[in-house]
This record gives structure tokens, sequence and C-alpha cells, in this order.
């Protein structure tokens, strides 16, 4: 009897665990205008954060993080970033791109102080909700605004590690630090962001653009190629 309801306890967690709902994740602003920037601008830009992704990372990569760094002033992208295989684990998308955009402005003769008051006049655009490292470092910053789809809720439940502290709750301890205070939207594009996340820890799940299930060498099971199985 102990054994049985040993069981049912875990089997009741497990459950709660596979559908876990995360404060304030999420933020969803689609269709709202925000700094005179319409909706429509703000999803032509996530695409272009995917599009980024694809470019540097091929068009199915297992760590689908993207991030782009705009300027809406002059409706261009400034820098762009990848979750890339270094080793070195804070190389997410997001502190990709703001390594790019420092190493550029660097490049152009900017100096630190003029590096630094130049965050306040860009917006961050990921196409996944920051990380507590990656929304810590994009307030410290001082970006105008950060823009995510894909939300931390969503990556837990299709069975990602990540740490589940929302990018809302890192914004509002952040609340002392000097300068700009970050705008965040939230949940845009999550149509064309959410595929991106949900095939690699659910098999049943379709690869996205295009790719076809192959046998993950690496990983063991299967995994998402270009290539056809």
């Amino acid at each position: 009897m102990r054994t049985n309801a040993l069981f049912c306890a875990a089997s009741a967690l497990t459950l709660a665990q596979a559908h876990l709902t995360i404060p304030n994740s999420g933020q969803n602003m689609t269709g709202v205008t925000v700094n005179s920037i319409s909706p429509s601008k703000r999803l032509e830009y996530m695409r272009k954060t995917n599009e980024a992704l694809y470019r540097q990372s091929g068009p199915c990569p297992f760590a689908a993080f993207g991030a782009i760094i705009v300027n809406h002033t002059s409706d261009e992208v400034v820098c762009e970033g990848a979750n890339f295989r270094t080793g070195d684990p804070t190389i997410h998308g997001e502190i990709s791109a703001i390594n790019a955009c420092t190493a550029k402005f660097t490049k152009a003769g900017m100096t630190p102080t003029e590096i630094y008051a130049a965050w306040g006049e860009l917006s961050i655009y990921t196409n996944a909700e920051s990380c507590p490292m990656c929304a810590s470092a994009i307030r410290w910053a001082g970006f105008k605004e950060y823009v995510y789809g894909t939300t931390i809720e969503h990556n837990y439940n299709a069975g990602w590690g990540v740490m589940t502290l929302s990018s809302y709750d890192v914004f509002q301890q952040s609340r002392a630090l000097p300068g700009v205070q970050t705008m965040m939207l939230g949940s845009v594009l999550t149509n064309e962001t959410d595929p991106l996340f949900s095939w690699q820890y659910q098999p049943d799940v379709a690869c996205p653009n295009g790719c076809s299930r192959v046998e993950s060498k690496t990983r063991g099971g299967s995994t998402c190629s270009k290539t056809a199985a």
C-alpha cells in the first residue's frame, strides 16, 4: 500500500513538473504599439531574429536561440548572435549579440563611455525569453527595449532544462539600477518561434523548416536535420 502511495505521489509530481506554470512568464504584448513601433514592425524584426539564427546555425539547430540588436530610429539590424556551443556556458544568443556589437562599436572608434550610452538607444530581440543571466545582462546594459518570442514556461514544458525565473521578475528586481528602464515586450510571433524549441525533447513533434528526423550519433535518439532520414 505504501509502495502504491509513493508511486502515485511520484506520478503526480512528474505530471505537475510536465505542466509547470511559471508566474509572469509571457508578458504578451502582441498587437500593442510601443514607442511608436507598430505590431507589424515587431513581427518583422522577430522574423529577422529567426533568419539571423538560420544564417549562423542552419535551419534546425538544436540550440535554436538567436538574437539581434536593432536601431529602430534608422530601422536596421546592427548586430546578431546565436547560442554557439564553444564551451563557454555564458555565450547565449543575447550575450553573443552584445559581444558582436561591442566589438563593432570599438572598431568604429567609440569609447567605452559612448558604447555604454549607445545601448539605451537600441532594442534587443530574442526568439526565446531570456534566462536570468541574459535578462540581467540586458538590464545592466540598459537597452531601450527587450522583445522576446517563446516563453520560459513553454520551453520548460517542452522538456528543456531552464531556470524557472521569468524576465519580468528579473526586471522587477532591477528597478534600482540607474539609467534607462528597459521596456519589455513578450510572446511576439510565438506561432513561428515555438516550433523551433518544441522538437528537441519531444520525438513525436515535427521538425521545423523542412528538416527531417535522423538518428543522433552524439545525443542518442533522434534529432532534426536537413538531410533526409
